[in-house]
């Protein structure tokens, strides 16, 4: 229900390819780091959101979603589930498509006011493990 095919396939090939992962820093032990390296691998922007802001890939940093100044077209979330609807109003109010939550990433109130809001979303899956399945 949180990630029909239909709806990873749209995200992942129609929405546009601008992805602001937050959660993302430098530290390469963390998931984040390797899911946007297979993001920008398979042709996406990535664009960290941490409060750190540190340029991560090679792509600047910001401290926040509202910060960003350009269009922002899905929002791939790597914070605990309790911060997760925060981030996913913040989605909403910045004009995003599409939501991602991550693998054990569930805010099942999120998910129904993000759609709710017109935007398509997946919860409880990986970009990382869905973008090769495409071809």
């Amino acid at each position: 229900m949180y990630g029909d095919p239909a709806t990873i396939r749209k995200i992942l090939t129609e929405l546009g390819d601008t992805w602001a992962v937050v959660g993302l820093s430098s530290n390469q032990g963390r998931a984040a780091y390797g899911v946007a390296n297979v993001l920008q691998r398979f042709g996406k922007r990535i664009v960290p959101v941490h409060p750190k802001a540190e340029t991560v890939h090679g792509e600047q940093g910001y401290p926040s979603l509202d910060a960003i100044p350009f269009e922002v077209d899905v929002v791939d979330v790597f914070v605990n589930s309790a911060l997760a609807g925060q981030v996913a109003d913040e989605a909403v109010a910045i004009g995003a498509k599409a939501v991602w939550f991550q693998l054990g990433v569930i805010d099942e109130a999120a998910y129904e006011r993000t759609r709710a809001a017109g935007l398509e979303m997946v919860m409880d899956r990986c970009p990382a493990i869905e973008i090769p399945r495409l071809d």
